[in-house]
């Protein structure tokens, strides 16, 4: 395991205390007057089923994890206690031919995802039901979620139901609907697929200059003029637009988690709201870009990077341009790590400001 202060690259420190809330919506409203039971089915010699009573009641364990989010922020060393996964599996006898596990959560859409068995096992899965020495809060995925080892934190679910015993790999809802790698190692950036865009359907866009409602995960606009892009709604995570001429562009509504606006023009783009949905910064890199005039009001800045911190890469990329004209909530401010958050309150003429968050 690595060291609790070793990060895996573009990753940041959240503030000292802290656990952001990010990801799924929580359990199924419908079904929380029901027992809570968390049942292991597949390819098993014997299903079972466990109440949260009777796992509590199994051998708990205690670990230090490392949470790195996909966002770009991480969280050493946050100590969890439950019941490793092995424990269950044993009680149930998987069968010679499995070879992958699903966690399935008791949401409303039931999202899952899903590892291998062996790296399951090996990574040391498991079935957490306190953090800090108390019951794991239901925002954070109690009464039980999954806590994996060295994977990006999509990989650890929330609100664990089933666990299903495959044979085949099943897709869970983040990589099958969000284009998340399925592998999420976060020390080789494994974070999203980039799927194959058409090269005629490329150029035809950058032509127009309009990406608006398309899904054009992780791609290649960078150093290009895009002066008054517009993309509302568009999901462009990971996307690179380094050194781009962005000016007046229109972002609203649009998925732009981790993208790379590194050294970009983006005076007065717009980063709102579009149909009741913000638009999403999380993680995104603003690292050199001319941000004066450009609306952020509302926009979800988790893990954002606006100033340099450490070694990122080798490109020595400054602060962002920002400036009383660039438009951003205080509370906005909350959702970045401490010393961004610092960064960007003195380059927008604020000063120090207390924090927000819970």
């Amino acid at each position: 395991m690595s060291s609790p202060l070793s990060l895996p690259p573009h990753q940041q420190l959240v503030a000292p205390g802290k656990w952001p809330y990010v990801g799924e919506p929580g359990p199924d409203p419908a079904r929380r007057a029901e027992p809570w039971r968390v049942r292991v089915s597949g390819l098993v010699g014997r299903s079972r089923a466990w109440s949260v009573e009777e796992l509590w009641a199994l051998p708990q364990v205690e670990a230090r994890i490392d949470i790195h989010c996909v966002t770009r922020w991480s969280k050493p060393g946050a100590r969890f206690g439950g019941v490793p996964l092995q424990t269950v599996l044993d009680a149930c006898l998987p069968l010679a031919q499995a070879r992958f596990v699903s966690f399935v959560a008791r949401s409303a859409r039931s999202h899952s995802t899903s590892l291998p068995l062996a790296d399951a096992l090996a990574l040391d899965t498991l079935l957490a039901l306190s953090y800090e020495g108390r019951p794991l809060a239901d925002r954070h995925g109690g009464p039980v979620r999954t806590v994996v080892r060295e994977r990006y934190f999509y990989k650890s679910l929330k609100w664990l139901e089933e666990i299903r015993v495959l044979a085949e790999d099943a897709l869970g809802y983040w990589e099958k609907e969000a284009g998340y790698h399925n592998r999420a190692d976060p020390w080789q950036e494994q974070r999203y697929i980039v799927p194959h865009i058409d090269n005629q359907l490329y150029r035809r866009l950058l032509k127009a200059r309009d990406f608006s409602d398309r899904e054009l995960l992780g791609i290649r606009a960078d150093g290009r003029n895009l002066t008054g892009l517009r993309a509302r709604r568009a999901v462009l995570r990971d996307a690179h637009f380094e050194r781009s001429q962005l000016n007046g562009a229109c972002f609203d509504g649009a998925n732009l988690s981790n993208a790379h606006f590194e050294g970009a023009r983006l005076r007065k783009a717009s980063f709102c709201a579009d149909r009741g949905r913000a638009a999403d910064l999380e993680g995104a890199d603003f690292r050199g870009a001319d941000l004066r005039g450009a609306d952020l009001t509302g926009a979800s800045l988790f893990g954002a990077t606006f100033c340099p911190e450490g070694s990122q890469d080798s490109e020595d990329w400054g602060s962002a341009l920002l400036d009383q004209t660039t438009r951003i909530e205080p509370a906005g401010l909350d959702r970045l790590t401490p010393r961004q958050r610092d960064c960007v309150s003195k380059l927008l003429g604020w000063g120090d400001i207390p924090s927000r968050e819970e």
